[in-house]
């Protein structure tokens, strides 16, 4: 069952995203668009009662419980740059808004991947708080291994997300020269 629902929920937060911005670009509702675009959060708290009472009516923790956890944590901490990720796109592309601009190069772009990571401990932090309450609530007697085990994964989250982070710090990549040449002449015409 709460495989079942995390499908839902995936699948009810990328129509209640496609339906938003058609209500904002096509129908030209903005109004509409924020309600329904409101309304995504719902769909975690659904997960989060209905994985309590599943716990609640004495079923053992496994994966599925953890891939709940792990799915709260995502939704709160990225669902609201990934709708934005995806509103910029949609307006470029269809509705004549800026080109996404997302840095490429140098220290603007260790920034950018910064704080991408924190996005992602952040997730990975909820899912563990989440994990551990699931545990506790458990109790000793219950077998948790499999919502530890999820624990250990998110760790693993946090760990590759700032050695990329790192990386782009230490090792930056720079721009091509011509870039760079057209780039400072834009500057230049810009200056003038």
């Amino acid at each position: 069952m709460i495989v079942t629902l995390i499908i839902i929920c995936e699948v009810g937060f990328w129509v209640l995203l496609a339906a938003g911005l058609a209500l904002r670009y096509w129908a030209k509702m903005p109004r509409a668009s924020v309600a329904v675009l409101l309304c995504e959060p719902l769909l975690e708290v659904v997960l989060f009662v209905v994985t309590a009472i599943d716990l609640k009516n004495g079923a053992e923790p496994d994966w599925k419980h953890g891939l709940a956890a792990v799915y709260i944590g995502y939704s709160i901490a990225l669902g609201h740059y990934t709708i934005k990720w995806v509103d910029v796109r949609v307006a470029h592309r269809f509705a004549g808004g800026p080109a996404p601009v997302t840095p490429k190069y140098g220290m603007a772009r260790a920034v950018h991947e910064w704080k991408l990571a924190a996005r992602w401990v952040l997730a990975a932090v909820i899912a563990m708080a989440l994990l551990q309450g699931a545990i506790q609530y458990v109790g000793p007697d219950g077998e948790t291994s499999s919502l530890e085990e999820w624990q250990a994964k998110m760790l693993f989250v946090i760990g590759i997300n700032v050695i990329i982070a790192g990386a782009y710090t230490l090792f930056p990549k720079r721009a091509p020269k011509n870039e760079t040449a057209a780039a400072d002449r834009e500057r230049e015409l810009a200056g003038r």
